[in-house]
């Protein structure tokens, strides 16, 4: 096919990158709903859970910066695992976070239509229909915003995550001024120890730990839209990691000192309503509830873009039908492969709308992600260790951020998703497992064009 016209390159500067990476992983919608769920299976040792594994994040965090400055590609994974361990494998990483995509946003507008509905007709939050009506009109929202460009939807993330670091801000200035006079449960530096776990204990608490870290990498796909494509990313998922891990056991912390077991259990997907509404009473609790939902369409946002630039990238390659690879004569973004991933969330969300509860949607989807983000991400850091095997010998620190540590991330990564298996019921198993298995059907129907097409 002919040659498609490039995404609009040197549109993004490195604070808009490391904003996009925080927003990717969605600070405060990652508090929100995965709090209650760590610190049911963790304890008090949630933080050390965190700090664990954002350790390990950072050694994927270090496959990626090296990968994208050997090859700036939007495809990130596909291209590169593609790349290092051939296109068969490449073609499952970049399926798997295509997958994971989808599924993701589902989980993650559901809370934000409960906080729309939380804000203006909270009776109606538990009726799982209407949700699936406020989250159908959101993702329409961000979907129409995405379609405009890559600048108006760096302004939009921009001005959404100002507002809500604003909040938090205060929040967690608020929390440290009250709590530690009266905390529900008294500090210890006990709770940040790697060695007060049991293995089977730490294992269980590591997939809902890693998923307070996914979307990140959105700065990678967004690569090719960036100044100085190979470096700048790289820097601001590196900045953006940093950040993440601070605000991540800040924020445990505060959960910890501020409410009781009782508490947490109670409010489950709503921690920083139930903080803010302890500090300031129930009409601040409100305006929390803001930060979460601009969060949520914040990382909904990302992953719309996450999911169209790999689609892009597949579609270039030939790995998948060429159609999604077409770019908006204007706009100059994947506008076929957004108007896809538009309907096929409205599909998923129709069928979410049938299972009982709003909770069952929310904990099948996160164990069901946590699984394939290890999938995609350990092949990731596996490909960087085996692309970079001969640095090994260019002194301790290129040994030990281009080899030893991705390579070490990749395998915990793999472990963690092997050892969860059986825990998962039968719909997390079909949702995770067999999303990525799924990925047979495409990749032979165009396995003539995956084998000679080239990556990136």
């Amino acid at each position: 096919m002919d040659q498609p016209v490039k995404l609009n390159a040197n549109s993004l500067g490195l604070v808009e990158s490391v904003i996009m990476g925080i927003a990717g992983t969605a600070p405060a919608y990652s508090i929100e709903i995965t709090t209650s769920t760590i610190i049911g299976t963790s304890g008090t040792l949630s933080a050390a859970s965190i700090l664990v594994c954002g350790l390990i994040m950072f050694g994927i965090a270090f496959a990626f910066i090296n990968m994208n400055r050997a090859v700036a590609s939007a495809g990130t994974s596909y291209s590169w695992v593609s790349m290092v361990f051939g296109r068969t494998l490449g073609f499952f990483a970049g399926w798997a976070l295509l997958v994971l995509c989808c599924v993701f946003m589902v989980s993650a507008m559901i809370p934000a239509a409960n906080a729309t509905l939380l804000i203006f007709d909270r009776p109606m939050m538990n009726n799982v229909h209407y949700v699936t009506l406020i989250a159908a009109a959101w993702l329409t929202v961000v979907s129409a915003v995405v379609v405009k460009g890559i600048k108006l939807t760096s302004y939009v993330q921009v001005l959404m995550t100002i507002v809500e670091g604003v909040i938090l801000l205060a929040i967690i200035v608020a929390s440290f001024l009250v709590f530690p006079h009266a905390p529900q449960h008294p500090f210890e530096l006990h709770w940040f120890s790697p060695l007060a776990f049991t293995p089977a204990q730490f294992a269980n608490g590591a997939l809902v730990a890693i998923f307070f870290f996914y979307g990140w990498d959105v700065t990678m796909n967004l690569s090719e839209e960036t100044r100085d494509s190979n470096r700048t990313p790289g820097r601001a998922a590196f900045w953006s990691m940093v950040f993440l891990m601070v605000f991540f056991l800040v924020f445990i912390v505060i959960t910890l000192l501020g409410l009781s077991d009782a508490e947490i259990q109670h409010y489950n997907t709503n921690i920083i309503f139930a903080i803010s509404e302890k500090l300031f009473g129930q009409t601040w609790g409100y305006v929390a509830i803001v930060a979460v939902l601009l969060s949520t369409v914040g990382t909904v946002e990302t992953q719309v873009l996450q999911f169209t630039r790999t689609l892009f990238a597949k579609s270039r390659d030939g790995a998948l039908h060429h159609r999604y690879a077409r770019l908006h004569a204007r706009w100059q973004t994947p506008h076929i492969a957004i108007f896809f991933i538009w309907v096929a969330r409205m599909a998923l969300l129709l069928m979410s709308s049938y299972l009982p509860t709003i909770n069952v949607i929310l904990q099948d989807s996160i164990t069901a992600i946590g699984f394939q983000i290890c999938f995609y991400l350990g092949l990731t850091g596996l490909a960087c260790g085996w692309y970079y095997r001969k640095s090994i010998t260019k002194g301790p620190w290129t040994a030990v951020t281009h080899v030893i540590w991705p390579v070490a991330s990749g395998l915990f990564l793999f472990f963690i998703a092997l050892y969860s298996i059986p825990t998962f019921d039968w719909v997390t198993n079909v949702v995770g497992m067999g999303g990525i298995a799924i990925g047979v059907i495409p990749l032979l129907a165009n396995r003539k064009q995956i084998w000679r097409a080239s990556p990136g």
